[in-house]
């Protein structure tokens, strides 16, 4: 889940794809879609304040998440 949320993480900030290439993802690219525009909506600021803080954010979020978001969040346990 934390590899799942550091990807969501690169998504959400612009950062040259070469950097993004490099990096190991978690989670499929539908499961990073769901999500990456909630991240970017609700969890902008805190998004430098590392993965557990970008998943406290999306629960504290969790009645305005998309449905899709949120059932990524049920289908990883949380």
């Amino acid at each position: 889940m934390l590899k799942f949320l550091f990807a969501l993480t690169l998504l959400s900030v612009s950062v040259p794809a070469a950097a993004i290439a490099q990096q190991q993802r978690s989670g499929t690219a539908e499961e990073q879609a769901a999500c990456s525009r909630d991240v970017q909506r609700f969890c902008r600021p805190v998004i430098d304040q590392g993965d557990f803080t970008i998943l406290a954010c999306l629960q504290q979020n969790r009645p305005k998440l998309t449905k899709a978001c949120d059932q990524v969040l049920k289908n990883n346990g949380q």
